[in-house]
C-alpha cells in the first residue's frame, strides 16, 4: 500500500494534528449535495409523514410504494457507482439523505439497510456479470436488498453461524440450509447477501433471490420500536443458489461481511444525526409554545440546559460524521486497494473503520439521549403516541444494537489500533510524547482546549502502550480497560472533530459565536469524564508509586479551568428558541 496522507489515515488523529482547512465541515457542503438533501426533506414532509400512522401498522405495499418513488428521485442511487446507473456521489452527499430518511426511522431503517449493507457488498465485491444484473435496478429501487448474517446462536459471534452450503453433485448449485434472524426488509426484499459455511467451514457471502427454490420466511417480528420496518426470519432449507451467485470467492466471506459493517456503522451514524436534528427542534417548538407558572418553559435554566446539551452533543457527532464522510470518500478517490482477496477491495471501506466504530457507538447514544430529553422537555404529553418523542425514543434504541452491538465496537476501536500496530500500519509511539505547548493567560479558550486535546491524546495512547505492556497478547481480554481506552479515543476525536469545525469558521470569517459555545461546553463535559475514565484503567493497571504517578500525569494532561457553561447554555438555548432551528442555529 502507498502512504495516504495523515489526515486521510484511520487512526492518526491519535497521532498527528490535524490542520482546520484539511477537515470536511457541514459548511463545504455544495449546492448540489445540499439540494439532494432538500429532496429528501420534501419527500418525508410530503409523502412519508403524512402516511405514518399507515407505516407503522404496515399497511400492504406502502412501503414498497414510497421505497420504489424514492428510487424514481434518484436517492437511491448515491453511491452506486455511474457504470451502473448510479450517481456515484460518495459519503458526503449521503450524510444528508440518511438524516433525512430517518426522521422517521424504521423508514431510515429500510432505505439504509437497501442502499448500505444491502447494496454494497455488490458494489465492492461483486462480479462483473454480478453488477451488471442487479445494481440499476437496486440504484432505481426496481429491486430492493437485504443483508442476512445474524443467526439466533451467533448475533455479536457472526463468525459462529451454523448456516451451511454444499455443492450440489451437478456442480451448478449451492444448496444453503440454515435460519439468518433479524433480517431487515425480509417481507419486501428481492435479493439478500447471505452468508454460510461452504462445508460447515469456509465463510461466503452469496447472492440469494427471493423466489429461489428452498428460500422461506418467518412472521413478522414484534418490535419495541422501528415498526415501519420489516424484521423477519430468512429460513434456507437446501437454498438452490446458482454457483455464479458466489459473491467475492469461497472462503472470502469474512472480509466481505466485516468490511461492509464499516460503512453500515458509518451510515447508521449519519441517520442517527438527522434523527437528533429532527428531535431538536421539535424540543424547540414545544419548549417556547409551552406555558407553565405564566412562562414559556424555554425560559427556565434546566429546560435550557437540556436544550443546549442536546444541540453540543449533536454538534459533536455531526462534525465527526461529515469529518469521517470525507476520508472515506478521500481514501476512496486513491483508488488504493488491499490485498486481502481477488480481487483485492478499495481501502476506502476498511481503512476508517475505526472511526466508524466510534461514529456507531457515538452517534446513537446521542440520538437516544435527544430523544430521551426532548421526551422530558415535553412531560406527560412526551409519554404519549399523540406527540413524536415517544415514537423517536423507541425508533432511536435499536441503533445501540444495530450493526454490532457498542459493547462490541467499543473493543473493536482499541482492539482494531493494536490489530494495526502489530502489522505495522499504526505507530504506537516507543518513547515519551514531547511535552505539550503551556497554557499560558493571552490565549482563548478554543487554544486551550486544544491543547487539552494534545494532551488527551498522550493520556489514551500512554494507557493504550501500558496495557500491551502487562496483558501482551492477552490484552484482548481485558474488556473493561479496551473499552476505557476506547472511549477516551471516541471523546477525542469528537471534541476535535467540532473544535475544527469551529477554528475552520472562524478562519474562514463565519458566524462562530454559537459554534463556540458548544465547543466549549463539549470540552467541559469531556474533561470530568476522560479522567474517570482514565483513573479507572490506570488503577487496573499500576499500584503504589506507579499508580500515583500515572494519576498525576493525568491530571497534569487533562488539566482544564472550567469556563461558565450555565451562560453559555443560556446563550444557545434562547438562540435556538428564536430561530426554531438547528441548522439555523449553527448557522449563526
Amino acid at each position: 500500500m502507498n502512504a495516504l496522507p495523515l489526515h486521510l489515515t484511520g487512526g492518526h488523529f491519535l497521532l498527528s494534528e490535524t490542520a482546520p482547512e484539511l477537515v470536511f465541515t457541514p459548511e463545504d457542503l455544495s449546492t448540489e449535495e445540499r439540494q439532494i438533501a432538500e429532496s429528501a426533506e420534501k419527500f418525508m414532509d410530503k409523502e412519508v409523514f403524512p402516511r405514518m400512522e399507515a407505516l407503522e401498522h404496515q399497511e400492504p405495499g406502502l412501503a414498497v410504494q414510497l421505497f420504489k418513488q424514492l428510487g424514481q428521485l434518484g436517492l437511491l442511487a448515491l453511491d452506486v457507482p455511474e457504470d451502473y446507473e448510479g450517481l456515484g456521489l460518495g459519503k458526503t452527499a449521503a450524510v444528508g439523505v440518511a438524516g433525512q430518511l430517518s426522521r422517521l426511522n424504521g423508514f431510515g431503517v429500510t432505505c439504509g439497510a437497501h442502499t448500505g449493507i444491502g447494496t454494497q457488498p455488490l458494489t465492492y465485491f461483486g462480479t462483473e456479470a454480478q453488477k451488471q444484473k442487479y445494481l440499476p435496478k437496486l440504484a432505481s429501487g426496481e429491486l430492493m436488498a437485504a443483508y442476512c448474517l445474524s443467526e439466533a446462536g451467533s448475533g455479536s459471534d457472526a463468525l459462529g453461524m451454523k448456516t451451511k452450503a454444499t455443492l450440489s453433485p451437478d456442480g451448478k448449485h449451492y444448496l444453503l440450509t440454515g435460519t439468518k434472524m433479524w433480517i431487515t426488509n425480509a417481507a419486501w426484499a428481492d435479493v439478500f447477501t447471505v452468508f454460510a459455511k461452504v462445508d460447515g467451514e469456509h465463510v461466503t457471502a452469496f447472492l440469494v433471490e427471493r423466489n429461489f427454490p428452498g428460500v422461506s420466511f418467518g412472521k413478522e417480528e414484534h418490535k419495541l420500536g422501528i415498526k415501519t420496518s420489516s424484521t423477519r426470519r430468512v429460513i434456507l432449507d437446501n437454498a438452490q443458489v446458482p454457483v455464479e451467485n458466489v459473491i467475492g470467492g469461497v472462503g472470502k466471506g469474512a472480509y466481505i461481511a466485516f468490511n461492509i459493517l464499516n460503512l453500515g456503522r458509518f451510515s447508521l451514524g449519519a441517520g442517527a444525526v438527522g434523527g437528533a436534528i429532527d428531535m431538536i427542534r421539535t424540543a424547540a417548538k414545544y419548549a417556547t409554545e409551552r406555558q407553565q407558572f405564566g412562562r414559556p418553559l424555554s425560559s427556565f435554566g434546566l429546560i435550557q440546559q437540556k436544550l443546549s446539551d442536546m444541540a453540543a452533543r449533536t454538534f459533536a457527532v455531526e462534525s465527526a460524521t461529515y469529518r469521517t464522510a470525507a476520508q472515506i470518500d478521500g481514501v476512496k478517490a486513491t483508488g488504493e486497494t488491499i490485498d486481502l482477496t481477488q480481487p483485492p477491495f478499495l481501502r476506502g471501506i476498511e481503512e476508517l473503520a475505526v472511526e466508524c466504530s466510534i461514529l456507531k457507538v457515538a452517534c446513537s447514544e446521542a440520538l437516544y439521549y435527544v430523544a430521551d430529553e426532548a421526551l422530558q422537555i415535553h412531560g406527560g404529553y412526551g409519554f404519549t403516541e399523540e406527540y413524536t418523542p415517544a415514537r423517536a425514543t423507541r425508533d432511536a434504541r435499536i441503533n445501540r444494537i444495530f450493526e454490532g452491538t457498542n459493547e462490541i465496537n467499543r473493543l473493536f476501536i482499541s482492539g482494531t489500533l493494536y490489530r494495526r500496530a502489530q502489522r505495522g500500519r499504526f505507530d504506537f509511539p516507543k518513547t515519551i510524547p514531547a511535552p505539550i505547548p503551556a497554557v499560558t493567560a493571552d490565549m482563548t479558550d478554543l487554544q486551550k482546549a486544544g491543547i487539552l486535546w494534545q494532551g488527551a491524546k498522550q493520556v489514551a495512547l500512554m494507557l493504550a502502550g501500558a496495557a500491551a505492556k502487562k496483558y501482551g497478547k492477552e490484552v484482548g481480554e481485558q474488556q473493561e480497560i479496551l473499552a476505557a481506552i476506547s472511549d477516551l479515543i471516541s471523546d477525542i476525536f469528537l471534541g476535535e472533530s467540532a473544535l475544527l469545525r469551529t477554528q475552520k469558521a472562524i478562519a474562514n470569517g463565519r458566524p462562530a459565536a454559537v459554534m463556540t459555545d458548544l465547543t466549549l461546553s463539549l470540552m467541559n463535559e469531556a474533561v470530568s469524564r476522560m479522567e474517570q475514565k482514565a483513573s479507572a484503567a490506570w488503577a487496573a493497571l499500576a499500584q503504589g508509586a506507579e499508580l500515583a504517578g500515572c494519576l498525576k500525569m493525568t491530571r497534569h494532561l487533562l488539566a482544564w479551568t472550567p469556563v461558565n457553561t450555565i451562560e453559555m447554555h443560556r446563550r444557545v438555548a434562547q438562540r435556538l428558541c428564536e430561530v426554531g432551528s438547528y441548522h439555523v442555529l449553527i448557522g449563526g
